[in-house]
């Protein structure tokens, strides 16, 4: 009695006598997945892939070992962009810049805040409805006409990006990584408007200082040797002095102070319910600057007419 012909379960006019090693319908050579035992059909490899784990980073990142930081390049990118953007219209800085609450006259004279809205001027900025802002305002920067720091605000800025943010989205993850960055540009926005609603900023500076801080931590969290750590932080600090006298500290320290405490949850939340736990602090994070927002916001509006 002839034995009963067997076909691939995916090309069902080729003969064949292999099965796969885990499900058991039989495969031709096409089909067949190399496995420690036998062989395996593509479905049950592509199953068994999704059955693995993958691995994370101590913050809970995904591993992707030398997978080209995406999030920094694109950071770069808008920010590089957006220079180019205001090189061709310099309006852009006037009109997306961060501004607390200014006054525009007729002619498109920028003047400070007094407290009333006087006839014939506009108020504009964040205090006016105008949030955007306060992100808009991190992708800017002080065109070459803006002094002595010109095209050095960029360019420092994207190389201190460049250096530290390779290493903090690698240990991250890209989505851990991006939601800092922003919120760190959002705490730099949220203390100049605190401090000097009346003053236009721009720049990632205060983006960078937050991804600088959580850099601190995530060493500090790694054990690893911190006396090269330290001088960089010290460098850093140095040079938030320095630019001090050229733009807006406020940001720095905002961004700073921000960037650190993110940086903190996402370093030491522990590994139960660590997702949840950092996008909670990262939660109320957000909420607390928006709260402070509105409370300056309701304070410069109180006496406007």
């Amino acid at each position: 009695m002839e034995a009963a012909v067997t076909t691939c379960y995916r090309h069902p006019g080729y003969e064949t006598y292999v099965s796969c090693t885990r499900c058991e319908r039989f495969i031709c050579p096409d089909c067949m997945r190399d496995a420690a035992v036998g062989h395996q059909c593509p479905e049950c490899v592509k199953e068994g892939h999704r059955s693995v784990r993958q691995a994370r980073t101590v913050f809970g990142g995904a591993v992707t070992g030398a997978a080209a930081p995406v999030v920094t390049y694109a950071l770069i990118a808008l920010n590089v962009l957006a220079y180019l953007g205001e090189l061709a219209r310099p309006g852009l800085l006037d009109r997306f810049g961060m501004l607390g609450l200014g006054l525009l006259g007729p002619d498109g004279t920028l003047f400070l805040h007094e407290g009333v809205v006087h006839p014939g001027l506009t108020a504009v900025g964040v205090a006016d409805g105008e949030w955007y802002r306060m992100l808009t305002g991190a992708f800017l920067h002080l065109p070459p006409t803006g002094g002595s720091f010109g095209i050095m605000h960029i360019v420092m800025n994207m190389l201190c990006l460049w250096n530290v943010g390779r290493t903090v989205e690698d240990q991250l993850g890209r989505a851990r990584y991006a939601g800092l960055y922003l919120l760190s540009a959002l705490g730099g926005s949220v203390v100049v408007y605190l401090i000097a609603p009346q003053d236009t900023v721009v720049g990632a500076s205060g983006a960078v200082f937050g991804i600088s801080a959580s850099y601190y931590v995530i060493c500090r969290r790694l054990g690893r040797d911190m006396r090269a750590v330290n001088r960089f932080l010290t460098g850093l600090l140095v040079w938030m002095a320095v630019s001090a006298l050229f733009a807006s500290w406020e940001a720095h320290l905002g961004g700073l102070l921000t960037g650190a405490l993110v940086g903190l949850a996402f370093a030491y939340a522990p590994r139960k319910n660590r997702t949840a736990i950092q996008v909670a602090v990262c939660a109320g994070v957000l909420v607390l600057l928006v709260a402070l927002v509105m409370m300056k916001t309701s304070a410069l509006t109180a006496g406007a007419v």
